[in-house]
């Protein structure tokens, strides 16, 4: 039987290089005060050798895992998975990795993740958390380091998209078109984006009495989306806003089926601009969320919290609108 090659150990990295163990862990965590002719013989000594650091003892040495934890709402939405991919990525180029939670919508699950998950990493990142501001602000003072995403908390890094100003800019283009009956359908009911939008409804309503806007409760996925569809058309709305892509999707294929023309007799506006958006029948018209850009900004937030330094200041981006096929003037 062939003998198994020998386990090379970081014992055999500091006899090749003459050095003591304490050193060859130092140089190749990237200690400073290593000197750099021995910390390069250290180098050339585990490239000679094979050598791979276990990084199980390099955390045990380090206290770091090189891990970080993510809490999200709800890990079928679209626009969470992009926000995770320009975090991981970003995190990977630093070597870190990145372990995922999905807290299914509910306040309990979510506390829970984020305490147990930060037992197990070196930081937690919660994106939307859907808990009311005081436990969030709560919970936020027993997690460090944590960054926030689409949420703010007093002296807790953030980084999130504008949805009021957002849907405000969807809301004066409906307007422009000449939509004076506008219906919108509200998300989840703990959502911050969800108070954003509430807040710019309500200021959209104030500046225009001549609009006849109403709001119908609803959920975050397609199945909402096709169920409201009765409601949508028995109320007579000529323009319809939903709370994101996935209920813009589902509404749009349920009222085709009703014999609804989109947009001569009905105008859909969806939020996130998913992946998917611009190939539905019609194309959706839509407001960009920049997922990809808040996940590298809160990782760029992490990595400074993680070595010690002052984070940048909290980031606020505007979606754009995207118009494609769904918006048009209403039916006269």
């Amino acid at each position: 039987m062939a003998r198994r090659p020998a386990v090379v150990t970081i014992a055999d990295v500091a006899a090749r290089a003459g050095v003591s163990l304490s050193t060859v862990s130092r140089a190749l965590n990237g200690n400073p005060t290593v000197d750099p002719t021995l910390a390069e013989r250290v180098r050339a000594a585990a490239t000679e050798l094979n050598y791979t650091a276990n990084p199980w003892a390099r955390s045990l040495v380090s206290g770091r895992t090189q891990t970080i934890a993510v809490v999200v709402p709800d890990l079928a939405n679209p626009t969470f998975q992009t926000i995770l991919r320009g975090l991981g990525r970003a995190a990977a180029a630093d070597d870190f990795h990145v372990l995922v939670s999905d807290s299914a919508e509910s306040v309990d699950a979510e506390r829970t993740l984020a305490t147990t998950t930060r037992r197990r990493t070196d930081g937690v990142i919660l994106c939307a958390p859907r808990m009311p501001q005081p436990d969030l602000d709560a919970l936020s003072a027993t997690l460090t380091p944590l960054v926030l995403v689409n949420r703010t908390s007093p002296d807790v890094a953030s980084v999130r998209a504008d949805y009021g100003a957002a849907l405000r800019a969807q809301l004066d283009d409906l307007h422009r078109l000449g939509h004076r009956r506008i219906l919108h359908l509200s998300g989840a009911p703990g959502s911050a984006s969800g108070a954003q939008r509430a807040e710019a409804l309500d200021a959209f309503a104030a500046a225009h009495p001549e609009v006849d806007l109403r709001r119908l409760p609803c959920g975050v996925d397609a199945d909402a989306g096709a169920a409201a569809a009765d409601a949508v058309l028995d109320s007579g709305a000529t323009a319809a806003l939903a709370f994101n892509d996935l209920v813009a999707v589902g509404l749009l294929d349920a009222v085709r089926r009703r014999g609804c023309r989109v947009p001569d007799d009905l105008s859909i506006v969806g939020f996130d601009d998913i992946p998917f958006a611009r190939f539905t029948t019609p194309a959706l018209t839509t407001a960009a969320v920049p997922a990809e850009e808040l996940g590298r900004a809160a990782w760029v937030r992490m990595r400074a919290l993680l070595s010690g330094e002052a984070p940048p200041p909290s980031l606020t981006l505007v979606p754009e609108t995207v118009v494609r096929a769904t918006t048009g003037p209403p039916p006269s």
